[in-house]
């Protein structure tokens, strides 16, 4: 049972993709989907898995089920709702303003260590929202390793941020 991250990647990230695809019918967004699957997955360290793939499948799941219930959230807008957001003051205290900055400059710092084509894909998908497709095309790169790109560069900054 593989349980290597670059296998369980080669091994079941187009099954994910497709289980996504079907249930949201949206190639990009279940493509973005499949990728923050394995994301979430990296994210939770050593933990040992007895099974992998039916566990990357719970977590796919859970974000497809974020999805439809975002998309049911969308126009639902309440006046209490607009009247809270006015309240609430959006800016950071002092303590997470540093914070935050401590962040972002590690975050800087990860994506300098990443190879060129890997931190442009990563960066293309996550700061101007393109998808696999116009990525690929523009790096003159195929979908699959653009995949493989923005899964390195999550990954690393995952690693670096924790």
């Amino acid at each position: 049972m593989p349980t290597n991250l670059d296998q369980l990647f080669r091994l079941y990230h187009r099954d994910l993709q497709h289980i996504a695809y079907r249930r949201l019918g949206d190639r990009e967004l279940a493509a973005d989907l499949a990728q923050d699957t394995f994301v979430r997955y990296a994210g939770m360290g050593d933990a040992s898995i007895a099974q992998p793939k039916f566990f990357l499948m719970r977590l796919l799941r859970n974000l497809v089920i974020d999805v439809v219930r975002r998309r049911k959230r969308v126009g639902e807008h309440s006046a209490l709702q607009d009247v809270e957001n006015e309240l609430l003051d959006p800016r950071p205290n002092p303590e997470q303003l540093l914070e935050l900055r401590r962040q972002l400059e590690l975050l800087r710092e990860a994506l300098d260590e990443l190879p060129s084509n890997c931190r442009q894909a990563l960066l293309l998908n996550r700061m101007d929202g393109l998808g696999h497709a116009a990525i690929a095309e523009r790096l003159g790169v195929s979908p699959s390793m653009v995949s493989k790109y923005i899964m390195r560069g999550l990954r690393h900054c995952v690693r670096r941020l924790a």
